[in-house]
């Protein structure tokens, strides 16, 4: 891991990533045809020498090679020895849950993706299993959240939608004093390129593929990487067993987009660094969460932490919601839709879109209010960008 800082301020990136992004797991040797690309496997079921003899792949949702060569390649992104790929970041999530049994306790962070929320609430729970919901920024309610039940801590950062910075180094050796207790990274905000939790003590770091790591806003996947065998042979088993799996043809495509992974990375870091600082000195901006600012109050840990920030990034907008729909329809160069992590920029009301299945009451107590603005920048011309924003926020 790199020690030195950028001259952003940020983790320098160690030599190597981008070629293990093209290269790891596409060997031409693999195949008989010597395919420099890896060819799409779409069989559902493979020929075996004899009963129970086969040479490597017996059915499409136990294996595939093109899901193979994917899982082998996002693995050495994050440093990690094993890596699995599900249908969607939730069906990887789903899958981290089914580990646990109905009695076990999860530590969660307050701040998650709406739809990670919706799963604890309204199917761990259901499941007999206990959620806590804690602010893992405060390391002393960090200590107190640890019961004896305790298995799994669960978080994101930088957070969505409010961005916080979660120290996953002094979690991770907080909740490692308790044997059994698995800690899990959604790392989905940043890719493998600018955090790599492994490195800084988690157990698993998980991905929503359909965000940065694929970029294109055409695959729905999710995907675990570990260092931890016996974890890995846990999540491998139930993969197969709940048939959470996703399909040849869109691992093919995420293989692909690894390729590009830290050129577009490095475009999405530098835009919305520059759109962030043309928000803070607007006049209808009141705050910007973006943790390349020095205003973010875990902007000094951001950069010890990680290799630069991605282009998700939140704001308020003064007003409610009639200031901040009068912004949101009046952006040309921006989509009003959900989602992140695409070539192209988009905007949303997180109170309304993505977060509207939290709690009223959740909402309210971590500040995700109506004028509560998340912005995806993209890999557009800059200048266009903040062109759109400042007459949108003119009209707003």
């Amino acid at each position: 891991m790199a020690q030195s800082n950028s001259s952003d301020g940020f983790l320098s990136q160690p030599k190597g990533f981008s070629t293990k992004a093209i290269h790891v797991g596409q060997d031409p040797e693999q195949w008989n045809s010597m395919a420099v690309v890896p060819p799409i496997s779409m069989s559902t079921t493979f020929k075996q020498h004899g009963p129970g003899q086969h040479a490597g792949f017996e059915y499409g949702r136990s294996g595939n090679p093109t899901r193979d060569v994917l899982e082998r390649c996002i693995a050495s992104l994050d440093n990690g020895r094993f890596g699995l790929t599900f249908s969607s970041g939730l069906g990887a999530t789903t899958t981290i849950i089914t580990m646990l049994q109905n009695g076990d306790h999860i530590v969660a962070g307050d701040d998650l993706y709406g739809g990670t929320n919706r799963l604890l609430r309204n199917v761990a729970l259901k499941m007999g299993i206990e959620v806590d919901f804690v602010d893992l920024t405060n390391m002393q309610l960090v200590e107190q959240a640890i019961k004896p039940n305790t298995r799994l801590f669960w978080m994101e950062t930088p957070t969505n939608p409010l961005l916080k910075v979660v120290d996953i180094r002094a979690v991770s050796e907080i909740a490692h004093k308790h044997p059994g207790i698995v800690v899990v990274v959604d790392n989905t905000f940043l890719s493998s390129y600018l955090q790599r939790p492994l490195d800084l003590g988690a157990d698993v770091v998980m991905y929503s593929l359909t965000k940065y790591m694929n970029g294109h806003s055409d695959v729905i996947m999710g995907a675990m990487v570990t260092n931890d065998e016996a974890v890995y042979e846990r999540l491998k088993y139930l993969q197969n067993a709940a048939g959470i799996v996703p399909s040849p043809f869109d691992c093919y495509l995420v293989n692909r987009s690894l390729k590009t992974l830290a050129l577009r990375m490095e475009r999405h870091k530098s835009n919305s660094l520059a759109i962030a600082r043309f928000l803070e000195t607007h006049p209808k901006v009141e705050r910007v969460l973006h943790p390349g600012l020095p205003s973010h109050p875990q902007h000094e840990l951001a950069k010890r932490q990680t290799y630069g920030h991605s282009g998700i990034m939140s704001f308020y907008i003064r007003g409610g919601l009639e200031e901040s729909s009068n912004f949101l329809k009046a952006l040309h160069v921006f989509t009003l839709a959900e989602s992140l992590g695409g070539y192209e920029s988009l905007a949303e009301l997180p109170s309304v879109m993505t977060h509207a299945s939290v709690p009223l009451q959740q909402r309210q107590e971590l500040g995700i209010t109506d004028g509560l603005v998340r912005l995806s920048v993209g890999l557009e011309d800059v200048d266009d960008l903040i062109a759109d924003l400042k007459q949108a926020l003119d009209k707003a």
